[in-house]
């Protein structure tokens, strides 16, 4: 599986003839939005900023609830975050668990509270977690590191935090990094996991946002 970051809390996720593209975003965030066919898209929550699916190429199947999903060889599980029923629509936050290549992506959304114990058993086992690092609507970094140690992923990699472009006011990622005691990170264009090349420990990877500023 390839894994691209896009920006913001968009990636694609590659396979052969095959893509998940997760919470895309639109030209108002001030980055080109992601128009490539996919072949299933997630959306986390109705925010303009995480559920711009018409955008997106091809006739995508959408996941955008809790539950079991399988579609031309993905299989997903959506598990809601927050349960009051009296918070608006957009506050509401679905994590999921994408699999593909038999690898497990969670992609934790605009994630505004703790996991609970059932909740991070039903999005395990975690190979790659895709963790908001910048703050704002989401949980503070100190919060996101307790799910990172209740999920425990093989791969990290940090989403939704300032980058060149992006008119969101989020935090930048310095402050991630320091508190995962990671000193100097290469950011890559993307990233290839296989069953076979995860690592024995949790390690961080940065990806580049691959998204061009809007015009």
């Amino acid at each position: 599986m390839e894994i691209t970051w896009m920006g913001h809390a968009c990636f694609r996720l590659r396979s052969d003839d095959l893509a998940v593209v997760t919470d895309p975003f639109p030209g108002s965030i001030g980055l080109r939005p992601e128009t490539r066919p996919a072949t299933v898209v997630t959306v986390s929550n109705t925010h303009p900023n995480h559920s711009n699916r018409l955008e997106v190429g091809g006739s995508p199947k959408v996941f955008d609830s809790p539950g079991e999903y399988e579609f031309s060889g993905i299989s997903a599980r959506g598990v809601m975050t927050t349960l009051k029923e009296e918070q608006p629509q957009q506050e509401r936050n679905v994590a999921y668990s994408i699999v593909m290549d038999n690898v497990n992506v969670c992609h934790l959304g605009d994630i505004s509270s703790p996991l609970t114990t059932r909740q991070a058993e039903e999005l395990q086992p975690v190979d790659v977690l895709l963790a908001p690092a910048g703050g704002g609507c989401t949980l503070d970094l100190e919060r996101i590191l307790q799910i990172m140690q209740d999920l425990d992923p093989k791969i990290v990699i940090p989403m939704h935090y300032q980058i060149p472009g992006c008119n969101e006011q989020l935090g930048s990622l310095d402050a991630f990094l320091q508190l995962m005691g990671v000193s100097e990170v290469q950011p890559r264009r993307s990233l290839t996991v296989t069953t076979g090349n995860l690592p024995p420990n949790m390690q961080v990877t940065i990806l580049e946002p691959r998204a061009r500023v809007a015009a």
